[in-house]
């Protein structure tokens, strides 16, 4: 990886998504600018979301003259529009319905080793020249 490149402007930032959404190995493109693959893919979710790639700015939010001209600072924290809070809902439930699924396939795991040997036990006993297996004489 050659240097750090700190800046990367929009048009780079589009053009290494459609390579991304071409098929290219997003570690190939990151390395290749210098930049970790969890920024291309950040750049990639802001894009569907927001439809650009203009991000806020960081720091202290910028003031500006109010209705009655008095200064008042911006709100700090967008209010998540309507589509993205539905995204945020959407993408919960999945995470837990995967979890959930996962959960029931060691269950299944499980229960299938249990019936395999339930059921080589019931072979052994049940084959020829086998000992069947007898009522207790103690009673």
């Amino acid at each position: 990886m050659a240097g750090r490149q700190r800046i990367i402007d929009d048009d780079q930032k589009l053009e290494l998504l459609r390579r991304m959404e071409a098929g290219e190995t997003v570690s190939k493109l990151a390395d290749e600018v210098g930049i970790s693959r969890q920024r291309l893919y950040e750049w990639r979710d802001h894009l569907r979301l927001h439809g650009n790639l203009k991000s806020r700015r960081r720091g202290r939010p910028a003031r500006t003259a109010g209705v009655d001209g008095t200064a008042q600072l911006q709100s700090a924290v967008d209010v998540p529009a309507p589509q993205e809070k539905a995204l945020t809902k959407a993408r919960r439930r999945i995470r837990e319905l995967e979890q959930k699924v996962g959960q029931q396939q060691l269950d299944l795991d499980f229960f299938r080793e249990a019936l395999r040997h339930f059921e080589e036990d019931q072979r052994r006993s049940s084959a020829p020249g086998e000992t069947a297996s007898s009522t207790s004489s103690k009673r």
